[in-house]
């Protein structure tokens, strides 16, 4: 989230434009009514919401369900055990650069990667596992230092995914001579740790699955600009005050809040979602170019990742 676009003078939502817990609680179980398995609660910085805790504690109580958490670490260390303890599963933390100079040009933040690294040991130590961690990679930027994220996190027991540079919402300057391919990545990576693929554990996986050869663990890439995977998508996005969107580059979204306090029933909501999943003809990243790239897409810290 720049700061010149969110800066001290930016209107954020008020707290009674944003859906209660108890609301997110009901309409994960009717999104569960249509096969939904995974919730992962995500931002912007979820971490920053108060007392996420007993939202976790609430979609813990939904049975069988994967419930996880992407977060920046900025908070990690010190709710990693009340998040534990409330039913969290796991958490991936995004992490661009171990160097605090190019992590603060990639994220514009104010907090060290000490911060989360801490985060991340704590919450291996607290048994939020098995933790991925997500770095974006953009060429001449940090793109010099993912063989040195390989050799930190190998052999640690977390999953570190690279994922390439993407042109969600219109802030972040985004330009195709950005984009390092994955299959770039992979042969840079395996000239130094030897690595084989591995089957995916779902279908609609978004990260293809790699592991090192000498059997120190796993790596992934997703690679959603160079090998479109809109096809096989299976992910929906509600927003924090109730939106509805079937793409993460997205212009618009469908109103669910409207239909919560307007007194809609479970089915009615329940139909209301099947008719926007069933009508939609996402394949963004499959026409990508220079110039869909401009449009007015929602921002990654409004729909999540």
């Amino acid at each position: 989230m720049p700061k010149e676009v969110y800066g001290r003078d930016f209107q954020f939502l008020e707290r009674s434009q944003l859906l209660t817990f108890d609301e997110i609680h009901r309409l994960v179980r009717i999104f569960r009514g249509h096969g939904i398995e995974k919730v992962r609660i995500t931002g912007g910085e979820p971490l920053v919401r108060r007392q996420l805790e007993k939202l976790i504690a609430l979609l813990a109580c939904e049975s069988d369900v994967d419930l996880t958490l992407t977060t920046n670490g900025s908070l990690l260390k010190q709710k990693a055990r009340a998040l534990k303890d409330a039913g969290l599963s796991r958490v991936t933390v995004s992490l661009d650069s171990l160097d605090d100079a190019v992590f603060r040009a990639m994220n514009d933040v104010d907090f060290p990667v000490a911060k989360v690294l801490e985060g991340i040991e704590e919450s291996a130590k607290v048994g939020l596992a098995p933790l991925k961690v997500n770095m974006v990679v953009k060429r001449g930027t940090n793109d010099h230092s993912v063989v040195d994220m390989a050799r930190f996190f190998k052999g640690g027991g977390h999953i570190l995914r690279f994922i390439e540079f993407m042109d969600v919402g219109h802030t972040n300057g985004w330009k195709m001579e950005h984009v390092v391919p994955s299959r770039e990545l992979v042969a840079k990576i395996d000239s130094i740790f030897p690595i084989e693929p591995m089957d995916a554990n779902y279908p609609g996986e978004v990260a293809e699955r790699w592991r090192y050869k000498d059997g120190s663990g796993e790596i992934g890439f997703i690679s959603s600009v160079t090998q479109a995977f809109c096809k096989g998508c299976t992910r929906a996005r509600l927003s924090a005050e109730g939106s509805l969107y079937t793409c993460l580059f997205a212009t618009h979204g469908t109103d669910l809040r409207a239909l919560i306090r307007g007194g809609a029933s479970d089915d009615e909501i329940s139909t209301a979602i099947a008719d926007v999943w069933h009508a939609r003809t996402d394949r963004y990243s499959e026409i990508r170019t220079n110039e869909t790239a401009k449009l007015h897409k929602v921002e990654m810290s409004y729909i999540g990742g």
